[in-house]
């Protein structure tokens, strides 16, 4: 009798601890399982993610339409701060709030174009340089603010930032030469003082304005905006400006089209227009004491007014 007792306990117990041990690898299958797809989903989130990204880096305008989309658009956009603003925004709150009055005639309001031929500047130089298309529609609004005021071609000025800086408005170069449009501004502090002093150097508002009335006085001293590049870059005193206006003035044909309303594409290789033999230049005597050094957009070391 006790051994069949015996007997039964045993293989009670034998059952139980299959039963056990069958239960516990059930549960190891299924929690293999779970892990296994969850690393997979958050694989695929992050390569979601990192497409994305890259969408967004090639593509501005993709990151504006995500940003209308999102539901905490509005929020955001109802109550903006300083603090969360970035330091772009800060630098542009307001474009036509620098822009100084002034009774100065355009000669040619033609070349101020349209708001149309002005989007089209905008959507092209956006894609071209890889620049929200926000920040690149405030840059080229300042430009030609700044055209209109002085009177000059606002596409001659962002033919020149185009070249000088690819629409960074913090590049700076070994020498000095800072913001959009490269001014040196330890050269031409004077033109900074109304705004603040040289540290307005980059703000782009400024750095646009400065550049500009740069350009003008040196296309009016010149006596063609040929002339006029030329020591803009630096190279009034050399024999060739290393074909920096070349670049300047091919690219400004290319912008020309495009406000035309032609087919240009953005990824067409910076090509220079053809240009005659530049002749010897002469360093103004009134200029000769505040020669500086500085660095050319391919490396080339000029000598700059």
């Amino acid at each position: 009798m006790l051994n069949r007792i015996n007997t039964a306990m045993r293989k009670a117990a034998k059952q139980s601890a299959r039963q056990v041990i069958a239960h516990s690898n059930a549960m190891r299958t299924t929690n293999n399982k779970v892990i296994t797809t969850a690393r997979h989903a958050l694989m695929a989130l992050g390569l979601t993610a990192i497409a994305t990204l890259a969408l967004m880096f090639f593509k501005p305008e993709v990151a504006e339409k995500i940003q209308a989309i999102s539901p905490f658009s509005d929020a955001v956009a109802a109550t903006p701060s300083d603090e969360d603003m970035p330091p772009m925004a800060n630098l542009m709150d307001d474009p036509a709030s620098a822009a100084v009055e002034s009774d100065t005639p355009v000669a040619n309001t033609a070349m101020l174009g349209t708001d149309i031929q002005q989007q089209r500047v905008t959507q092209w130089i956006s894609k071209r340089y890889r620049v929200a298309n926000d920040a690149t529609n405030m840059l080229v609004s300042a430009a030609y603010l700044t055209a209109k005021e002085i009177n000059l071609d606002p596409l001659l000025i962002l033919a020149v930032m185009a070249i000088e800086s690819r629409f960074n408005p913090f590049a700076e170069s070994p020498v000095g030469a800072q913001g959009l449009m490269q001014v040196m501004s330890k050269v031409h502090h004077d033109k900074f003082a109304e705004m603040g002093g040289t540290q307005a150097a980059l703000n782009p508002v400024a750095n646009i304005r400065v550049g500009s009335l740069i350009l003008k006085e040196y296309v009016a001293r010149g006596g063609s905006v040929e002339a006029g590049l030329k020591r803009y870059v630096g190279a009034a005193a050399m024999d060739n400006d290393a074909g920096y206006g070349a670049k300047v003035l091919g690219e400004y044909d290319r912008l020309k089209a495009v406000a035309a309303g032609k087919r240009v594409s953005a990824f067409a290789t910076m090509a220079s227009r053809a240009t005659p033999k530049a002749q010897p230049a002469t360093v103004p005597q009134e200029k000769s004491a505040a020669l500086e050094v500085r660095s050319g957009q391919d490396g080339e070391k000029f000598t700059s007014l």
